[in-house]
C-alpha cells in the first residue's frame, strides 16, 4: 500500500511538473508599477512570444511557468518601456557626425569646437549644433565674420540649437547665392549694418540647406544606430520622431526588418505636397515596430530666436511679433485634406498667435469628428482663453522646455503673458492626457530630465528655488502616464504599449531607484539596469 502511495505521489508531482505553461520570460521580486488605469502595482509577469501573458505575484508566476530566460529584479523598479513623444531620432545619430555646439558659453567657444573638429576630420563641408545665444554673455546673434577669416573655403552651417536659425559662413551662403536682397517667406535673412550676418532664420536656412550635399545611405544608418544605441541605454523602447521624409521612414523600415534597428518608431511624415499625395494615397502604414499616420507641420518658429508667432509684440523687441511658417492658408486646405483621411495632424505651434491659429483650424475641421487625436507640438504660450480650444486637441509637451527657456522668456513675453506658458497642468486639465518628450537633440536625450524637469520645474543646480511657476508642475503618477500610457495613446497604440498589461508588448525598463519615491533631485541620476523591447533585452 505505502509503495502505491508513493508512487501516485511520484505521478502527481511529475504532472505537476509537466503541467507548467511554457514562457519565454518570467521577472520576478520586482517593484512593478504598470501604469494600468488603477495605476496598481505588481511583483511579476510572465512573457511568450514578445507580448506580456501573465501580472501577478512571483510565487504565483514562478509555479505555473516554465521559461527560458529569469529575470530576479531583487526589489528593482520596473516601469513601461519610456516613449518619447516628440523627439528627432534620426537628427540625434547625424548630430554624433557633427560639431557638438551644446553648452557653449561664448561665440568664441562655439569656433574653438569648430577648428578642434576640422583639425581631427578635415571634413569638405562642415556641419555643427547647439549653440544658444541666451547662454552667452552677449546675448545676441553672432556674426560669420571670424569664420570667414579661418574657413574662407570650407562650407559652414552652424545650427541654434532648437534648429530654427543657423549661423552660415560665406562659403556657405554662396551655395544658396544668399545676398542682403534675399526674402522668402517665413523666414528672415538677418542683416546688420547693411551687411549678411551669415544668419538665416527659419524657412530662410532652406536657401543653404537645399544646396547642401546629401549624406550617403550608409551615414543614415550609422546615425539611426547610434542613435538606438544611445535611447535604449536610457529607457527609450519607442521614439516619436517628428520630421521624417519617405527615404528615412523606407530606411528605418528596411533596418527592423532585417533586425539591425530594434527600436519602435512612431514617424511623423515631414509636410510637403509630395509627402502628403504619397502617404495619403499610400494609406496607414504600420508594423510591431513601425507606424506611419501623421504629417508634421510648422507654424511659427521658436522663441529663443524670436521666431515664435505672438498676437502682441515681443516685450524685448518692439514691433516684432514672430514668423508663420506656414502660412494660413495651406495650414487650413492641409488641415481639411488630412481631415478626410486617417491620418492624424501634428503642428509645431510655439507662440500664442500660433496656437491660437492652430487650434481655430483643428476645431474647425474636426467638428463633428470624434478620437482623431491631432496633436500641438509644444503648446508653449496659450492666450487664457485658448485652453479650452483644447479639448479636442492633444498636446504634445516637452517639460526640459519649461526649464532652459525660464531664465529668459519672460524677457520676451512679459509678466501677463508668462503665466499661459509651459503651463502644463492647464493643458492636462483641458484634455484629460498629455505627451511627454524631449524634442532631443534640441534638448538632451534623457528621459529622466523630462520626468525632474515635469515634477520639480527646476534646473539641476535646483534653481528656481521652490520651482519655475509650480501650478504648472505635473504629478509623478501624470509624468509617468505622459511618457507611457498617454504618450502611446497619443500614437494610437495604447492596446499595445504604454503599460505591463496582458497582450502588450514586453517593453519595459528595471531602474536602479524607485522614481515614484526617491527624493526629487535624484531622479536625474537615475540609471537604467535594463532595457527590454518585445521580450528581449537590449
Amino acid at each position: 500500500m505505502k509503495k502505491l502511495l508513493s508512487i501516485v505521489t511520484l505521478i502527481t508531482i511529475l504532472s505537476c511538473q509537466t503541467d507548467k505553461q511554457e514562457a519565454d520570460l518570467i521577472v520576478t521580486n520586482a517593484n512593478i508599477y504598470t501604469v494600468d488605469e488603477a495605476f496598481s502595482k505588481a511583483e511579476a509577469f510572465a512573457v511568450k512570444d514578445g507580448k506580456i501573458i501573465e501580472v501577478g505575484n512571483s510565487s504565483d508566476i514562478e509555479d505555473k511557468y516554465e521559461v527560458k530566460y529569469a529575470i530576479n529584479a531583487d526589489g528593482k523598479t520596473i516601469v513601461p518601456g519610456l516613449i518619447d513623444a516628440h523627439c528627432h531620432f534620426l537628427g540625434l545619430g547625424f548630430n554624433e557626425q557633427a560639431v557638438d555646439l551644446v553648452g557653449t558659453t561664448s561665440f568664441d567657444e562655439v569656433v574653438k569646437r569648430v577648428l578642434d573638429f576640422q583639425n581631427k576630420r578635415k571634413n569638405d563641408f562642415i556641419l555643427g549644433r547647439g549653440w544658444d545665444q541666451n547662454d552667452w554673455e552677449e546675448k545676441k546673434f553672432p556674426n560669420k565674420k571670424l569664420l570667414d577669416k579661418l574657413f574662407p573655403n570650407t562650407p559652414i552651417a552652424l545650427t541654434r540649437i532648437d534648429g530654427h536659425a543657423i549661423l552660415c559662413n560665406q562659403a556657405a551662403l554662396d551655395m544658396g547665392n544668399v545676398t542682403v536682397n534675399s526674402k522668402v517667406e517665413g523666414g528672415e535673412v538677418v542683416i546688420e549694418n547693411g551687411e549678411l550676418t551669415g544668419v538665416l532664420v527659419d524657412n530662410a536656412e532652406f536657401l543653404v540647406m537645399e544646396h547642401w550635399p546629401e549624406s550617403t545611405r550608409k551615414d543614415a544608418v550609422n546615425a539611426l544606430l547610434e542613435a538606438q544605441k544611445t535611447c535604449f541605454d536610457l529607457g527609450l523602447t519607442t521614439v516619436d520622431d517628428a520630421g521624417l521624409g519617405q527615404y528615412a521612414i523606407e530606411l528605418i523600415d528596411s533596418l527592423q526588418n532585417t533586425g539591425d534597428l530594434k527600436m519602435r518608431v512612431y514617424a511623423m511624415v515631414s509636410a510637403s505636397e509630395d509627402n502628403l499625395d504619397y502617404f495619403l494615397g499610400k494609406g496607414i502604414i504600420k508594423t510591431d515596430r513601425l507606424n506611419v499616420r501623421s504629417f508634421k507641420f510648422y507654424a511659427d518658429g521658436a522663441l529663443g530666436s524670436r521666431g515664435a508667432m505672438l498676437r502682441k509684440p515681443y516685450s524685448d523687441k518692439p514691433g516684432h511679433l514672430g514668423l508663420m511658417v506656414t502660412d494660413l492658408e495651406t495650414l487650413n486646405k492641409s488641415a481639411e485634406r488630412i481631415a478626410n483621411s486617417d491620418y492624424q495632424m501634428n503642428t509645431h505651434a510655439i507662440g500664442d498667435s500660433a496656437n491660437h491659429a492652430v487650434l481655430q483650424t483643428y476645431n474647425k475641421v474636426l467638428k463633428g469628428k470624434s478620437d482623431r487625436r491631432w496633436r500641438v507640438e509644444h503648446a508653449q504660450i496659450v492666450s487664457p482663453e485658448d485652453f479650452d480650444l483644447y479639448k479636442n486637441v492633444m498636446p504634445s509637451i516637452q517639460p526640459t522646455h519649461a526649464t532652459s527657456d525660464m531664465y529668459w522668456a519672460e524677457d520676451r513675453v512679459g509678466e501677463e503673458r508668462i503665466k499661459g506658458a509651459y503651463a502644463y497642468k492647464q493643458l492636462l486639465k483641458a484634455y484629460g492626457k498629455v505627451a511627454l518628450g524631449t524634442d532631443f537633440p534640441v534638448e538632451r536625450v534623457s528621459p529622466f530630465l523630462t520626468f525632474y524637469a515635469a515634477v520639480a520645474r527646476q534646473d539641476l543646480e535646483q534653481y528656481p528655488e521652490g520651482g519655475f511657476q509650480m501650478e504648472n508642475a505635473l504629478s509623478r503618477e501624470e509624468t509617468l502616464r505622459g511618457m507611457t500610457i498617454w504618450a502611446a495613446y497619443s500614437n494610437f497604440e495604447e492596446n499595445e504599449k504604454g503599460s505591463i498589461e496582458v497582450g502588450k508588448f514586453a517593453d519595459f525598463i528595471m531602474l536602479d531607484k524607485d522614481i515614484m519615491t526617491v527624493d526629487a533631485n535624484e531622479i536625474p541620476n537615475i540609471k537604467v539596469l535594463k532595457t527590454v523591447v518585445g521580450g528581449e533585452v537590449q
